[in-house]
């Protein structure tokens, strides 16, 4: 299993999972009373889960020529949606929401 830390607004809003089946699990911390990660996951107890990458977090996902150059510097597979999230989205992204992976 891998997972990592997703931030709103620099603040550690929840952790995001993938199974070694491929499965994704979203899950915001107890306690945590700040903006959502997007409008199609408002803030709850209860995990949300999927059989894809969620489509939020797709999307914070290079494409085409900038995808494969990114898969070829960090030697990730240009299919690993999960690892390239983890590897790209720390910084400076489009928007309030940050990922870390978890160390």
């Amino acid at each position: 299993m891998r997972q990592c830390k997703v931030l709103v607004h620099n603040k550690e809003a929840g952790i995001l999972q993938e199974t070694d089946d491929r499965q994704y699990i979203f899950t915001y911390h107890d306690g945590y009373h700040g903006d959502a990660v997007c409008l199609a996951m408002p803030v709850r107890k209860e995990p949300y889960y999927s059989s894809f990458l969620f489509p939020y977090f797709f999307n914070m996902l290079s494409e085409g020529a900038n995808r494969e150059l990114q898969s070829c510097l960090l030697h990730i597979d240009e299919n690993d949606d999960f690892g390239i999230l983890m590897a790209t989205a720390q910084f400076d992204t489009i928007g309030a929401v940050t990922v870390k992976p978890i160390e």
